[in-house]
């Protein structure tokens, strides 16, 4: 049985998640024909973009490094608030995916959602193949916002439920 750990992120993160955020991209860059050396000049733009984004929009967000089996494989950032925990982001590896990771990830935080009685949300795009995983685990899609899929996880109330 594989061993997941979360660790704060940290400033020297920052080469690991630039590479993990390259690796979730890289096939769309490659789609556009740039050279290398412009692709990764673009990618490290974008990144420097989302993670300004993340820290203007989820500023308590908890970020946090995965480390499976001793080897820094990806990250989780997740925003709680009164009635929603919003999973920010979850990004694997490429050759860490499909392994179950994810779902060890994600069932605590769904587990909690039941526990409190508040709704689990996420943004996923419309192209990435996780979106039929989030159906796997309950998700639906609430709403519709262009390239992405807003969907959301609705725990039941333990107090107030009745079969």
């Amino acid at each position: 049985m594989i061993t997941l750990e979360l660790f704060p992120v940290t400033a020297e993160d920052r080469p690991f998640l630039q590479q993990l955020y390259a690796s979730t991209r890289w096939h769309e860059v490659a789609l556009a024909g740039l050279a290398t050396e412009q692709a990764e000049a673009f990618l490290t733009m974008q990144f420097n973009a989302q993670s300004q984004h993340y820290r203007q929009h989820y500023p308590r967000a908890q970020c946090d490094r995965v480390v499976c089996d001793g080897v820094s494989v990806g990250r989780l950032y997740v925003d709680r608030s009164a009635d929603d925990i919003r999973i920010v982001d979850i990004a694997l590896l490429p050759e860490h995916r499909e392994r179950g990771i994810g779902t060890r990830l994600l069932q605590p935080i769904l587990a909690e959602a039941r526990q409190v009685g508040v709704s689990v949300s996420l943004h996923v795009d419309k192209q990435n193949s996780a979106r039929q995983w989030y159906r796997r685990l309950g998700f639906v899609t609430v709403e519709d916002r262009g390239i992405y899929d807003f969907m959301r996880y609705r725990a039941v109330d333990p107090v107030s439920f009745s079969p």
